[in-house]
């Protein structure tokens, strides 16, 4: 029995119909095949090739492949009809690749092709995306060629031109020529401003089309509050959000978004927590705006509790987030939300790692930082300057500035910053030499210094005495550089003379400013007076500090501080209670020390800790080992009205003593022991750790409010001078 065949079906030429159908590119390629290999008659196959054409549009151009395809085909098509021409550079023009609708415009250009008046907004708004200037300047050309230069149309692509590409006053002045303007033209102008960082222009350009009577629509006023957000110009954004309430505009999402971000952005938290709540649908944007204007606000608690409540969260929302913490003073939730973040499977950006690298030097722990580091090596972030400068100052701040100096090496490009870092790097290590040699260094290189690097420079001179080198430098600021003293570096002066009990000359330098002397001026003078004794100053210097801030927790204590080492119990008693009766309280001393990859703080007499009686134990052994060596505690240092064998307690169980016994017990004995102190290291404390280091044979770094202090064999890099 024979087995039939079943017939083939023919294949016939694809229908308009079966073009229009097509919904993938594989799908669209095997429908060209068939075109090409089937029509015997060129009309109806470039007739095909204009509807598949014109069905590519419609597929997604995100992708090159989508894009190069299409091109193709209407580079097979003869003389396309200029309503397609414009329609695929409209296409392209939105595109990832616009640069390339040049190609479709010169097809037209040099097959004589049909150009007119609906040709140029989307071949301006192409070029306008790729930021190509002289294209764009040459489509002007032929546009006014053409007869096009007075089309509003023409003349309002040319505006966005211009803008896209940094040619602000030709938008401008193109803007101005033009004899009708609707809403669009302004939007652009607007935008243009916007986009060139002109904020202030934005806004000045919105009166005058208000005084046009061009009625804003909603992406207008969006970009003004967007403005306002950039600019930080609250009053004015404000005056919109009375302008749409007054106008009854609907605030759509997108303008309910703008708005909260603008106050978030602004720092009115209330106002952008009264507008979110009334968010039902809270997009990403909306919430990341929250969680970055409470951070900038230092309401941490609450941009977590934002972050807590969003169910999608993107990259952007996760730096936002870590840099928060980052930036409040929460170091080590910045760092546990990095490792969270990582464990969702979100990839960090190199925002993301700058916001990481500055938790890392603000916690101060070594062993971190090198964690820190190896993995910006591991994911090729390294490459990167801004990167490196950061390593550079987080290793610094980390104790180790042999690292940092190996970055600093290392690095194939250095600006000004990585200078100026290496520079403060060895200034708050009490590298005064060093300090120096790379200041010079770096203008043997051509570099000029900034503002910045003086301060370094100064701040390494201050620290070690060096009253010549800061004169002669600070002179060199504006002697050689043209560089206008600030308050930073007045402030740099005053500490070196101070420092060097040349007190009468940081009063002249103060009395001599050019501007009024500020709250860091006078609380640099009160503190060098504290530490020389000269009480009657100190007073002088405390009371224009708090004229100016009459709440200065920082000066009220170190008033007290200089009473108390005078012995005024009763001026102490009274601006104690003075202080708690305004809420002022005084910043307690903490210390931080890691062990087995865990950070452990130290409060004064603390006993929070679950191995506290060892340490107790530890310390009493110390200070038994150490009264040999000629230690007896400093009683002077502790600064209360109390007995003396109660002041010995208390300077006893200061937070960097207990924190160093911990580190004693729980070390290797050939290890340094690196401590965290957000204080200033007392004089009993940094006696008391000089004689350990010898005793013990340790080496022990430890980092307070101003400068590291590294101790070995008895003696301190700062040489007593701190």
């Amino acid at each position: 029995m024979s087995t039939l065949s079943q017939p083939t079906k023919p294949l016939t030429l694809p229908t308009s119909t079966a073009i229009s159908s097509c919904s993938s590119l594989t799908h669209m390629k095997q429908t060209h095949a068939q075109i090409l290999k089937l029509s015997h008659s060129h009309h109806s196959q470039n007739s095909l090739l204009l509807k598949l054409l014109l069905t590519s549009f419609s597929l997604p151009t995100t992708t090159p492949s989508s894009l190069y395809y299409a091109l193709s085909i209407f580079s097979q098509i003869p003389a396309p009809p200029s309503r397609v021409s414009n329609k695929f550079i409209r296409a392209i023009s939105w595109s990832h690749r616009p640069k390339h609708a040049l190609k479709v415009f010169l097809k037209m250009l040099n097959e004589g092709l049909t150009i007119d008046r609906f040709s140029f907004p989307p071949i301006l708004k192409a070029i306008a995306r790729a930021e190509g200037l002289l294209e764009g300047m040459q489509v002007h050309g032929l546009g006014t060629k053409l007869g096009f230069g007075s089309d509003p149309f023409v003349q309002t692509g040319l505006v966005g031109m211009y803008g896209a590409c940094g040619r602000i006053l030709d938008a401008r002045l193109m803007f101005d020529k033009m004899s009708y303007r609707d809403i669009v033209p302004w939007s652009v102008m607007i935008d243009g401003y916007f986009q060139n960082g002109l904020f202030d222009d934005v806004l000045n350009l919105f009166e005058e089309m208000k005084m046009s009577n061009v009625e804003p629509d909603e992406m207008v006023l969006s970009k003004i509050l967007s403005a306002c957000s950039r600019a930080g110009n609250l009053s004015y954004g404000e005056a919109v959000h009375e302008f749409i309430i007054d106008n009854n505009v609907a605030l759509d999402a997108h303008l309910q978004s703008t708005l909260i971000t603008m106050y978030a952005n602004c720092g009115c938290m209330d106002m952008a927590k009264g507008l979110f709540d009334k968010v039902l649908l809270k997009n990403l944007v909306v919430s990341t705006a929250m969680v970055s204007g409470y951070s900038r606000a230092g309401q941490v608690e609450d941009a977590r509790l934002i972050f807590d409540q969003m169910v999608e969260k993107d990259l952007i929302c996760w730096s936002a987030m870590i840099s928060g913490y980052a930036e409040n003073n929460h170091p080590q939730e910045a760092l546990k939300l990095f490792n969270e973040m990582q464990v969702c499977g979100m990839k960090p950006d190199k925002v993301t790692m700058l916001s990481v690298i500055s938790a890392c030097a603000h916690l101060g722990v070594l062993d971190q930082a090198q964690r820190i580091h190896l993995y910006i090596d591991k994911n090729a972030f390294g490459g990167d300057l801004r990167v490196n400068n950061a390593i550079i100052d987080m290793y610094a701040k980390c104790g180790s500035l042999e690292s940092a100096r190996e970055v600093f090496e290392r690095m194939r490009r250095r600006n000004v910053i990585s200078w100026t870092s290496m520079i403060n790097a060895f200034a708050i290590h009490g590298d005064a030499r060093n300090a120096l040699i790379f200041f010079n260094k770096m203008k043997d290189e051509s570099i000029d210094p900034n503002g910045v690097t003086f301060i370094g420079v100064l701040y390494a001179c201050s620290h070690a005495g060096l009253v010549d080198e800061g004169r002669e430098i600070f002179a060199s600021m504006t002697n050689e550089y043209n560089i206008p003293p600030k308050y930073e570096h007045y402030g740099c002066m005053v500490d070196l003379f101070g420092r060097a009990n040349l007190l009468r000359e940081a009063l002249e330098l103060v009395e001599t400013m050019p501007f009024a002397p500020n709250v860091v001026i006078w609380g640099s003078l009160m503190a060098a007076c504290r530490v020389h004794g000269e009480i009657e100053l100190a007073e002088f210097a405390a009371k224009q500090l708090l004229q100016l801030d009459p709440d200065h927790n920082g000066a009220l204590v170190l008033l007290s501080n200089i009473y108390a080492k005078d012995k005024r119990w009763q001026d102490v008693g009274e601006l104690r209670k003075s202080m708690k009766e305004r809420g002022i309280l005084k910043e307690r001393a903490c210390s931080r020390i890691e062990m087995n990859n865990e950070v452990y703080e130290f409060l004064t007499a603390d006993r929070s800790h679950k191995q506290t009686d060892q340490i107790y134990e530890k310390l009493n052994e110390v200070i038994s080992e150490l009264k040999p060596a000629g230690y007896v505690p400093d009683i002077h240092s502790a600064l209360v009205d109390l007995e003396d064998e109660e002041k010995r307690e208390v300077i006893l169980w200061h937070s960097e003593k207990l924190a160093l016994c911990y580190g004693l017990i729980s070390s290797k004995k050939d290890s340094c022991i690196y401590i965290v102190k957000n204080l200033r290291v007392c004089e009993d404390c940094h006696n008391f750790i000089k004689l350990v280091s010898k005793v013990y044979a340790r080496e022990i770094v430890i980092r307070d409010r101003t400068r590291f202090h590294h101790y070995k064999d008895g003696v301190c890099s700062c040489k007593d001078y701190w």
